[in-house]
């Protein structure tokens, strides 16, 4: 082709319009609502790095305002543990919880929030995003109409709070303590009255006595709710929970609605927040633990080793009766238990030397 033959043919395809269906696309325009489990002002749960504001903010950035998402906290728009039926009913697009709250409704949604003696927040991101969790996720919630992505990760946990000394198995007998998910079956076995409250709740309860413990998250987040002005004992070993996932729980029909670009950025934007919430609490917890020990007097230990030992054999009892009590937890339960077991096999040889590396 001569230059001039050359030119002609430039201009002429730089006369072509844009293809519709790009404009179209263009023009598309979405505003959905967001509920949440947790009260105004929660960092991590709410506000914050990697936060449900903070993704609702990264989709409206990467969409240039395509999908705009209104946040609301628990109590702005409904109560804060309603946010599956509204997702579901569709009065609201999405919701921001934790799955294992939806334990009476979904037993084997348990899964996808954390599972005692389970996945630590890197094993858990691996069974979700390449061991075939999420795709057991989607089979578990599609008869609902419901699609889920995990938006967060605290990692490991603390044991949780109480206003007496934990030295032995029997001083779980009649205790009251606010506990979740499957930890909370396990408790109960050991004679626990187990309490279910949403977070704003927590402290009122256990500085009253309503509660004789609490289970939260981790010194962060326990700082800022006061529960150290409420218990002084703080244990941990994170047995209950090694992670704990952040539900983005949205309504299969919305979803199924958005183009695939913007589905592309609302799964794009809850990875990038699953991975930034939990280096913000990595990077906070160790500072607030040491201002609570230092500054208001919390004592922090280790639950003694025999303690563990049971803990962990009442935990196999309750899975495998929750597994053999349903269909469904039995096949999710036996494909993360199959994935732990490999995941293990890698970490014994990789983090625990490391870890267990001379001071």
């Amino acid at each position: 082709m001569d230059r001039r033959k050359f030119l002609a043919a430039g201009a002429t395809l730089a006369a072509v319009p844009l293809a519709a269906p790009s404009v179209a696309r263009a023009q598309t325009s979405f505003s959905w609502k967001m509920t949440n489990a947790y009260g105004p002002g929660s960092p991590f749960y709410v506000e914050g790095p990697g936060s449900p504001t903070d993704f609702c903010k990264k989709v409206e950035a990467m969409s240039d305002g395509r999908l705009k998402i209104q946040h609301f906290a628990a109590g702005e728009l409904i109560p804060a543990l309603e946010g599956f039926d509204a997702v579901r009913s569709g009065a609201v697009e999405m919701n921001a919880a934790n799955s294992y709250f939806w334990a009476g409704k979904i037993p084997a949604a348990q899964y996808f929030t954390t599972v005692p003696f389970g996945l630590n927040f890197q094993g858990m991101n691996a069974w979700l995003y390449h061991g075939g969790g999420m795709e057991l996720w989607d089979e578990l919630y599609a008869p609902l109409g419901l699609k889920a992505l995990p938006m967060g990760n605290t990692g490991v946990q603390m044991t949780g709070w109480f206003r007496k000394p934990i030295e032995s198995v029997a001083d779980f007998k009649d205790l009251k303590m606010r506990i979740p998910g499957l930890a909370g079956k396990v408790y109960a076995k050991l004679g626990v009255d187990v309490k279910l409250l949403p977070g704003g709740e927590i402290f009122p309860a256990l500085e009253r006595g309503v509660i004789d413990a609490a289970e939260f998250v981790g010194p962060y987040q326990d700082r800022r709710l006061g529960l150290q002005n409420a218990a002084k004992y703080y244990y941990t070993t994170g047995w209950h929970e090694p992670s704990n996932v952040t539900e983005l729980l949205m309504n299969q029909q919305a979803w199924d609605s958005l183009p695939a670009d913007l589905q592309a950025i609302v799964s794009t934007a809850a990875m990038a927040c699953n991975l930034e919430s939990h280096t913000w609490c990595e990077a906070n917890n160790a500072a607030a633990l040491k201002d609570l020990v230092e500054n208001s007097g919390v004592i922090a230990n280790v639950l003694p080793d025999e303690v563990v030992m049971e803990l962990r054999r009442v935990t196999e009892e309750v899975l495998a009766e929750g597994a053999a009590a349903d269909p469904a937890t039995q096949k999710i339960h036996d494909a993360f238990m199959a994935f732990r077991a490999q995941h293990r096999d890698w970490a014994a040889v990789s983090e625990k030397p490391y870890h267990n590396l001379p001071a």
